[in-house]
């Protein structure tokens, strides 16, 4: 059996952190020493500024022993069929999951996995990994052909995970709105990623690592709310796979 492994970042920095500094060096250990040719994919920037992200991406990674190649419309199959691994990075998730759809290339991605190609992602690009991207927090500037995503994990979930309510804001909390997904969707697990977090998996194993606590939202069983567990840093939450 080939085992998948997978890096899934809330987020590209938190606090006041520069972009990649602190998922950098697990990332760097996460590929390992010998020199990697890695596909980013950079699609979920509206802006369409690709080679720019990639850049970045390049220079925050400090590492040069990664060789990062930008995925543009133009070469996206090729990039991607002969990278070593994959990234795909943060921005608008259905932007990124409409040109996935529309480049044909949503499958090529999931085979790889599937076939044990590496993949790091953050915010959208973590998303994507859950079987909808409907947990997203982002707003739909772009219709896709379809919410449906990677399904590499079994779960949702919710990048940038925050939970407050603001006196005098009349607008759903972050947990109101996972609610009503939980109402629509009573079977379904959502993971909420709090910033300075990320999900790692190996060997068949899933763990959270976190400078926070993550939260696991489920159905009650009348379907009128939900339940919330937390869990804590370094936990194995392989139970979800």
């Amino acid at each position: 059996m080939i085992s998948k492994r997978i890096l899934a970042f809330s987020s590209s920095h938190s606090g006041n952190s520069a972009f990649l500094e602190k998922p950098s060096s697990v990332i760097n250990k996460f590929i390992g020493s010998k020199p990697t040719n890695i596909a980013f994919i950079p699609f979920a920037d509206v802006g369409k500024k690709y080679e720019e992200y990639t850049l970045a991406v390049q220079n925050g990674l400090k590492n040069n022993r990664v060789k990062i190649n930008v995925v543009l419309p133009s070469n996206a199959a090729s990039v991607i069929e002969n990278a070593e691994v994959i990234m795909v990075g943060g921005g608008n998730t259905f932007k990124l999951i409409h040109d996935l759809y529309e480049l044909e290339i949503l499958n090529t991605i999931r085979e790889k996995l599937n076939n044990g190609c590496p993949y790091i992602g953050w915010s959208a690009g973590s998303n994507i990994l859950a079987p909808s991207i409907s947990t997203t927090n982002d707003m739909p500037v772009i219709e896709p052909k379809s919410f449906k995503a990677l399904g590499i994990f079994s779960f949702q979930i919710n990048p940038h995970y925050f939970n407050k309510k603001i006196e005098g804001f009349n607008g759903e909390t972050r947990d109101d709105r996972l609610g009503e997904f939980l109402i629509m969707n009573p079977y379904a697990f959502i993971l909420g990623l709090p910033e300075g977090s990320y999900l790692k998996l190996e060997e068949e194993k899933l763990e959270y690592f976190g400078e926070g606590e993550g939260v696991l939202f489920t159905s009650v069983e009348n379907g009128e709310g939900f339940a919330k567990k937390k869990i804590h840093s370094e936990e194995n939450i392989s139970f979800l796979l």
